[in-house]
C-alpha cells in the first residue's frame, strides 16, 4: 500500500502521509520511500532521452500531460519536464498538482478502511476490550486548507519561500529520522518483493500511462 501511493500519487510526502494513517514498522516505510525515490530519479533522467530520440512520439502538450500524469515526485516531474521544454513542463507540473491534490481523499479513504482494520488488530493484540478508535489524517485536511489558503495569494512572497524552506528542511528531517530506525539488516528482511512490485507499478504506469494519452485521450478533445 505504501508503495502503490508512493508510485501514483506523489511519492514519498504520499508515502510518509499513509505512513501516518496505518502506522506501519519503520523499516517498511524507509523501503517504500526508497522504491518511489530510485524509479523516480530514473524517470527524470529516461524521459527527456526517450522524447528527444522520439520513441515517446508525443505532442509537447501531450508529453506534459504523460510526464505529470506518470512521474513519481513533484522535483522530478519539474527535473524531467524542464529538460523537455516550457510547454512541456507548464503542462506537466498543472497535472503533477491535481495528482498531489489526490492525497487527501486517498489518506481519508484509508482512514476509514486499512486504518480501522489496523485498529482492530491492535485492541486484540492489547486485549483491549474498548472499540477500536479510528485514525483520522487531520494534517490531510489541513494540507488542503493551505492549498486553499495559498490560491487566495494572500501572504507576500518571502514568506511563502521562507514557508517553502522550511518545508523542505521538516521533510528531510522526517526522511532522517526514517533512515535511524532503518538498516541494511531490514532492507534484507523486506526482500526483492517491494523492488519488484514498485518496477512493476512504473511499468505500468509509463505503459498505461502512453497508451491513455497516446490514444484515449485524443478521442476526449
Amino acid at each position: 500500500l505504501l508503495t502503490a501511493c508512493g508510485s501514483a500519487i506523489c511519492g514519498a510526502a504520499a508515502v510518509l502521509g499513509v505512513d501516518g494513517a496505518i502506522r506501519p514498522k519503520p523499516y517498511k516505510t524507509a523501503v517504500a520511500v526508497a522504491t518511489v525515490v530510485i524509479f523516480g530519479t530514473l524517470s527524470m533522467f529516461l524521459y527527456p532521452i526517450l522524447y528527444r530520440a522520439g520513441i515517446f512520439d508525443l505532442s509537447p502538450d501531450m508529453m506534459g500531460l504523460f510526464t505529470g500524469s506518470t512521474v513519481h515526485e513533484v522535483a522530478h516531474v519539474v527535473g524531467a519536464a524542464n529538460a523537455m521544454g516550457a510547454e512541456v513542463s507548464n503542462n506537466a507540473i498543472i497535472v503533477k498538482m491535481i495528482r498531489v491534490m489526490m492525497l487527501v481523499p486517498v489518506l481519508l479513504v484509508i482512514a476509514w478502511t486499512v486504518a480501522r482494520d489496523v485498529a482492530k488488530r491492535d485492541c486484540l493484540e492489547n486485549t483491549d476490550t474498548n472499540k477500536p478508535k479510528i485514525s483520522i489524517p487531520w494534517f490531510a485536511i489541513l494540507f488542503l486548507v493551505v492549498i486553499g489558503f495559498n490560491s487566495l495569494g494572500l501572504l507576500p512572497e518571502s514568506i511563502v519561500n521562507w514557508i517553502n524552506q522550511l518545508d523542505t528542511f521538516l521533510l528531510t528531517m522526517a526522511m532522517a529520522a526514517l533512515g535511524a530506525e532503518t538498516s541494511f539488516d531490514k532492507f534484507k528482511k523486506a526482500g526483492i518483493k517491494p523492488f519488484l512490485l514498485a518496477a512493476i507499478l512504473y511499468c505500468w504506469l509509463i505503459g498505461g500511462g502512453y497508451c491513455l494519452v497516446k490514444f484515449a485521450i485524443p478521442y476526449l478533445q
